[in-house]
Formats: C-alpha cells, structure tokens, sequence
C-alpha cells in the first residue's frame, strides 16, 4: 500500500499505516466505509464482495486503534458480527499498541433487537436503545451481560449516546454502518471523520453510502489517499 496524498510514500507497513491513521487525543466519531465507484456499500447484502486485502487491513487498524465499535443492529445481523477479540489479528495489532485486547461492540437499535443467545449478547457489549424498547427484552440483555444504554424517548439520541459512552471512557469511536446510522449521524452532526474505502467496481445495488436525504449538503475535507491495486482509502474530515 502506498500514499498517494499529503505526502507520497512508497510502501506503508503495519506501523505505518497506524499513524497514518491514529486521531489526536479526545472525542472523535469516525465512520469506515467501503463503496463502489457508483456509491453501493454491499453486493449480495454483505459488503464482503467489495473489500480487498488492503481494506481489510484498513478496518482492522481502525479497529485497534478505536476505544469502540459503533454498529446498527442491521449491519451486525447481516454481517455475523463477533466480538472485537475473536479476531486474533486486531487482537495483535492492538496489544502491540499497548491497549486492551478486546473493544466493546455498541449496537443501536431503536427497538433492542439484539437478542439473548446471539454472539454480540455478551459482555463487554452495549446496546444503545431508547425507552420506548421492549423492557423485558433490555433486562435479559442485562442479565446476558450487555450494558444497555437508554438514550431518547421514541428513538435513539445519538448525541445523547455519544456522551453516554464518552462517560464510559469510550471516547474514540469507529462507525461501521450501515448506511441509516450514517445518515442519522450526519443529520445529527456528530460524524467527524470519514475513512472511505472506493473499490474499483460497478455494482447498482440498492444499497447506497447514505440512506437518504440529508438536512444539508455535508462538504467533507480530504486529508489522505492511499492506493493499492486500483482501490483507493480515502480520508475525509468532517466539519460540524
């Protein structure tokens, strides 16, 4: 993998590739995702049929390097999402960094749709939902070992939820999906960041990087590029 902005640099390696990545100290939302070149985030549902070895060597350095990961239940469901250390490699990455080896999983969903029994139904995971949601299904997820979360009346407050976490010590957050937790969180104004990885491909799904209109044009800043066969990692400042 090589930088291609601000700074050309021929090949990157592990350590690398972290501080091209690593945030200054304090609260940050970043949001990882990966697109084709006509904006779809999935082939077949799952964004599997658009990553490449540089990608997933991308997602497991944001990974190590975030003190969380923020997902919508739906994307976890769809993805089989795991613990954070049941990936031995992120696991490496981050005890080479001196941080813990395993990252809460924080799941938002309006209506607690995580259920007892499922992977994610385990602690250290949270579950960011509201108090309109089933509470018999929040205290069997307490029980289970989750933390749960009350942020909002009738839907989740993001805002609300990001101090919540901040709270926690969870202050470095990266944002997997999908593409209705992005759009919320652009509506909210609390996206930061995004990393953006852009396959070379054409898909025409209907799944596409935002899920729909947006108070306002968001205008990100690029800050980074860097390429390795044909696909491009992008990073993109934010401004609120």
């Amino acid at each position: 993998m090589r930088r291609l902005l601000p700074d050309p640099s021929p090949d990157l390696d592990d350590a690398a590739l972290v501080e091209a990545y690593r945030l200054p100290a304090g609260r940050r939302l970043r949001v990882d995702f990966v697109a084709s070149l006509d904006g779809a985030v999935t082939v077949g549902g799952r964004s599997a049929g658009l990553g490449s070895p540089g990608d997933e060597r991308v997602f497991r350095t944001l990974r190590a390097l975030a003190d969380a990961v923020l997902v919508g239940h739906g994307t976890a469901a769809a993805e089989g999402y795991r613990p954070v250390a049941a990936d031995p490699h992120v696991a490496e990455l981050r005890t080479a960094l001196g941080r813990p080896v395993s990252a809460p999983v924080v799941v938002v969903s309006r209506r607690a749709s995580l259920a007892p029994g499922d992977r994610l139904a385990v602690s250290p995971t949270v579950l960011v939902t509201c108090a309109a949601a089933d509470p018999d299904r929040r205290a069997a997820l307490v029980d289970a070992g989750v933390t749960v979360l009350l942020c909002g009346d009738d839907d989740v407050d993001l805002p609300a939820a990001l101090d919540a976490l901040a709270e926690r010590g969870l202050e470095q957050l990266v944002c997997e999906g999908g593409p209705v937790l992005l759009t919320a969180a652009l509506a909210a104004g609390v996206v930061d960041e995004l990393d953006l990885t852009i396959a070379p491909a054409l898909v025409g799904g209907p799944d596409r990087l935002v899920a729909g209109p947006l108070p306002d044009v968001v205008r990100p800043r690029l800050l980074q590029v860097l390429e390795e066969d044909g696909v491009l990692f992008t990073r993109y400042a934010v401004d609120r």
